[in-house]
């Protein structure tokens, strides 16, 4: 186990341990490919998408494999999220959409045409990530093609993006994921910028975060606590109002380090975390268990 003091004395500690080897391929060897997608329903499974086929593959909560879902459909699973009924949103950057699936492994809504680019500025190319607001509203992020935010009705419409390549409010270098908070701000992971941009449902810039070092992927906590994986092989914990309450991480291959690849993060309903790696050597979701 390994422990991690809040800087803030009023906060709590962040105490965790690592699973060692958790979570196995179909046929009991390692998941055998890149993971950049990890996320959990409620009901205690975890989902972790593959740069190689089968492509998304589902766990419980112990490591155990279960099951493998769309596996003649996805191309490049990036960035997964699922929402409060336990649909799995899978941006498929190869495939240049984003797939819904129900709770029993059925895909349920496509948005995009598959293996087709968007326009320029138009859904999509290479998208990296997709979440709900409370208003029903799909956000995604455009990232590997479009330097772009969209944002789509309940109906399928596009109501309105916002975007462009650059280094100022507003632009992105990569918005390489993202995540729509309880007041329908969009906080928008602007990696090669070294900074998470917050915006209003309508896209207007509000702030910007930069204590960060090529951020990978974030989550919000019900409790507004804010967990963020970056690059150089660390994890950040801040509260809303982005203040530090800690932050931990090493290079290197053994169970709790990385290897310069913790690429996206889940936090699970009893505070475990999920981290998947994307290092050629590291095919693998780490957990670290809340203690």
């Amino acid at each position: 186990m390994f422990s991690l003091t809040a800087r803030n004395a009023m906060s709590a500690t962040y105490d965790y341990e690592v699973v060692a080897h958790w979570g196995l391929g179909p046929r009991g060897r390692s998941m055998g490919g890149v993971v950049p997608g990890v996320a959990a329903d409620s009901e205690g499974r975890v989902f972790v998408g593959r740069r190689h086929p089968p492509a998304l593959l589902v766990y419980d909560r112990d490591g155990a494999y279960i099951d493998t879902w769309g596996a003649d459909l996805l191309g490049n699973p990036h960035l997964l999220w699922v929402d409060g009924e336990d649909q799995v949103y899978v941006a498929d950057t190869d495939n240049h959409t984003i797939r819904c699936f129900n709770p029993q492994g059925e895909v349920v809504h496509t948005w995009g045409t598959p293996g087709v680019p968007g326009a320029p500025d138009q859904p999509f190319n290479q998208p990296t990530k997709a979440m709900r607001g409370p208003s029903g509203d799909l956000y995604v992020a455009d990232g590997y093609g479009q330097y772009r935010i969209h944002r789509i009705s309940d109906a399928g419409e596009l109501v309105h993006s916002w975007g462009s390549a650059g280094t100022g409010p507003g632009q992105f270098a990569l918005p390489h994921s993202l995540w729509v908070d309880c007041d329908e701000r969009v906080w928008a992971v602007d990696r090669e910028n070294n900074r998470i941009q917050r915006f209003d449902s309508e896209g207007r810039y509000l702030d910007e975060w930069t204590d960060l070092v090529m951020p990978m992927d974030l989550f919000i906590t019900s409790d507004n606590t804010v967990y963020i994986v970056e690059a150089p092989s660390r994890v950040s914990i801040f509260d809303i109002e982005g203040q530090l309450l800690a932050r931990w991480g090493e290079d290197g291959s053994a169970p709790g380090q990385f290897a310069d690849s913790p690429h996206s993060i889940w936090v699970d309903e009893e505070g475990s975390l999920y981290i998947g790696e994307v290092a050629t050597l590291h095919d693998r979701v780490q957990k670290f268990r809340r203690v």
